[in-house]
């Protein structure tokens, strides 16, 4: 019963339009009430919540992506990406750009969202204008994006460690992205080509070789932040929290004195965006400590356990269970406080299974992220159509098969854990 206190005040506060956060707040203090513990212990958790050195990472890698994403990087990436397809001239040329300037932003942005807008801005007009439908334009942009929940510097990696008490690394969520990540980006890309043959897209141009070693050494400027980040930290020159803010200053550089696209007067106009998310993600982060507190002494993740194992004692039937759970959950929940919720109630479970928790955080953000393509609550996808300036109806009816290609790479996530182990075990160790 005192589950269902906790998880019934939850949804009944989340179907009343109350915000996510307070909403996850109430229901701990209605946890608390019930099985009567001292309501300042809420208090305190949600203040520790947020008391950890390790979220600085936070703040530093959204105010470094938000620089380059609207400081012309992602004109840049396009470009780039341009040069190294261009040559090639294949079928359907500019869907594989746009997915590879995707690719590359977000290595720097390290939001979904921010990819989304950046490249769609860019890449639909460019895509419509050389004769491809306006419809898969947004609909590659929009899956593309996706990418950028799973390679570093993924912001939501950041969170899903904050989730688990800090008990896996952030390094080691970021190298075991990489994988992934390249890989839904190299099936959407074998996606595009199948479809523009089938459809008679147009070829791709190549460029002269002279603009594109112009083009290269403009991008590279952006690129080098991608090296500060990963390179830095697996250098062992400076720590995940020091790495954003050395990007921070770099992605400043690179945008005011080098690119010198984006107007200082709109600069505090930024950093206020910035703010607003990063109070935003605390605030989620800190209330959704105290749910995850009375969780933890109304022994809700082992009833959870003895649950599934009622199902089945098949680790591979669970993790189908769970990748359908997830799914459905990240189309009705946006994804940070879905990873804030799940986490300590499913963690403990794969575990119980044997399965790795770094392991398990990827399953759940390549869930949550293809939940966020999807209404009703599918940020990536509103954004997508906003910047497409087509409508989720019709987006609707031709995106299916972008789904059923991130649908098999989830499913290469989930049955091979190679794919997001062997990377942190060969950098950073990870066992």
């Amino acid at each position: 019963m005192d589950i269902a206190v906790l998880l019934v005040t939850m949804f009944f506060c989340f179907f009343i339009g109350v915000p996510i956060a307070y909403s996850l707040a109430l229901a701990a203090i209605a946890g608390c009430f019930w099985i009567g513990i001292p309501l300042e212990a809420v208090m305190l958790k949600i203040s520790d919540g947020v008391s950890k050195v390790a979220m600085l990472t936070i703040p530093f890698f959204v105010l470094a992506g938000a620089i380059m994403a609207e400081g012309g990087m992602a004109r840049r990436m396009v470009a780039f990406a341009d040069a190294l397809v261009g040559f090639t001239r294949i079928r359907g040329g500019l869907s594989v750009v746009n997915v590879l300037a995707t690719t590359f932003l977000s290595g720097i942005s390290g939001s979904a969202v921010a990819d989304t807008s950046a490249i769609g801005s860019v890449m639909i007009p460019q895509m419509e204008k050389a004769g491809f439908p306006r419809v898969f334009a947004t609909n590659v942009t929009i899956t593309a994006s996706v990418q950028a929940l799973l390679v570093p510097p993924s912001h939501n990696a950041v969170i899903y460690s904050l989730a688990t008490g800090g008990t896996i690394s952030i390094i080691s969520l970021f190298m075991a992205g990489v994988v992934p990540g390249l890989l839904l980006g190299f099936a959407i890309m074998v996606l595009c080509l199948v479809i523009a043959y089938r459809d008679k897209h147009p070829r791709g141009t190549s460029m002269p070789m002279r603009d594109a070693i112009k083009v290269t050494i403009d991008a590279a400027w952006g690129l080098i932040t991608l090296v500060i980040i990963i390179g830095g930290i697996l250098g062992g020159i400076f720590t995940a929290i020091e790495a954003g803010a050395v990007a921070c200053v770099w992605a400043f550089f690179v945008t005011m004195f080098i690119y010198r696209d984006y107007k200082w007067r709109d600069l505090p106009q930024l950093v206020h965006r910035t703010l607003r998310t990063v109070a935003m993600v605390m605030t989620l982060i800190a209330c959704a400590s105290s749910v995850g507190y009375v969780m933890a002494l109304t022994q809700m993740p082992a009833k959870i356990t003895a649950f599934f194992l009622t199902i089945s004692d098949n680790k591979y039937v669970i993790l189908f269970l769970i990748n359908m759970l997830l799914l459905i959950l990240g189309t009705l929940v946006d994804m940070a406080p879905s990873i804030l919720i799940c986490t300590p109630i499913l963690l403990p479970v794969m575990i119980n299974f044997g399965v790795d928790p770094v392991h398990f955080g990827m399953i759940m953000m390549l869930n949550l992220g293809i939940g966020l393509c999807h209404p009703p609550v599918g940020a990536i996808l509103f954004v997508g159509c906003a910047v497409g300036k087509v409508t989720i109806e019709q987006v609707m009816k031709t995106i299916w098969p972008f789904y059923a290609v991130m649908f098999m790479v989830l499913m290469l996530v989930t049955y091979v854990p190679f794919l997001s182990l062997w990377l942190p075990s060969v950098t950073v160790g990870h066992p």
